[in-house]
């Protein structure tokens, strides 16, 4: 027996996220398709995380237990990909010891939301950013994503649906920077609550318009009211950029 550790990137525009759903295309269905096709039997595979509906990812990581030994590792890619739909990408493909799994052996993810600032942006970028056709402030931008270090409770950035017990999570690096005609905003952290991301970004944007600073920021933050976030950015700009596994895992 075998565990194998897949880097996975796909464009979320048609799928209904990452989870298996009954009678919904998603992610995570699409590839166990293929595994049972090459194994011939049932194969579960488990993410490290969910993406919604409409988000993307350029390293999701995910793996399973292959009863198969005569498969070279290097092959997996070559061989899902022959098979997979070209909205799914196995990247790479390394064992693991058995007891390691992809969401609980997971230390940080990383995701950046993409923004795109120009007044007309092509039309091959609109699945994959937040058009917003002005430039914001950068700097006051990050005056505000400053405060989102360390074990910091989310709440006022939480969807009301979210079934997390604590809503306290570890952030190790938050910071808006421009790429070409986009601002693209990265965040690190041990893990995330449901729409976290795309509430941060829609309200430091909309913070950002008003005249926001650091200090009104931090007092929103603090408040833990959910009536203080802004708008919530759409999927189309978000990616899960990458999983870390060789960290300090916080709770």
């Amino acid at each position: 027996m075998r565990n194998i550790l897949l880097t996975i990137s796909y464009d979320g525009t048609n799928f209904c996220g990452w989870q298996r759903q009954n009678g919904q295309r998603t992610v995570q269905e699409e590839i166990e398709k293929v595994i049972c096709l090459i194994h011939k039997k049932p194969i579960s595979l488990f993410g490290s995380g969910r993406t919604d509906s409409g988000v993307h990812a350029a390293g999701q990581a995910a793996n399973f237990h292959s009863p198969i030994d005569s498969i070279p590792i290097e092959n997996y890619p070559l061989a899902l990909n022959s098979h997979l739909p070209h909205d799914i990408r196995i990247l790479k493909a390394e064992e693991k010891p058995l007891d390691f799994h992809a969401r609980f052996s997971a230390t940080s993810r990383t995701y950046r939301y993409f923004i795109n600032c120009a007044p007309n942006p092509l039309a091959t970028q609109m699945p994959y950013v937040w058009p917003i056709h002005r430039h914001p402030d950068i700097n006051r931008l990050n005056q505000m994503a400053s405060h989102l270090h360390g074990e910091i409770d989310c709440t006022t950035f939480s969807a009301a649906e979210d079934k997390s017990l604590s809503k306290c999570r570890y952030i190790e690096k938050a910071v808006f920077y421009v790429q070409d005609d986009n601002l693209v905003f990265e965040i690190k952290a041990n893990a995330f609550l449901w729409k976290m991301v795309r509430s941060l970004v829609g309200s430091l944007i909309e913070y950002e318009k008003k005249g926001f600073n650091g200090e009104d920021f931090k007092r929103i933050l603090s408040s833990k009211d959910r009536s203080l976030a802004g708008v919530t950015a759409p999927p189309t700009g978000l990616f899960l950029w990458s999983v870390g596994f060789d960290g300090k895992r916080i709770h």
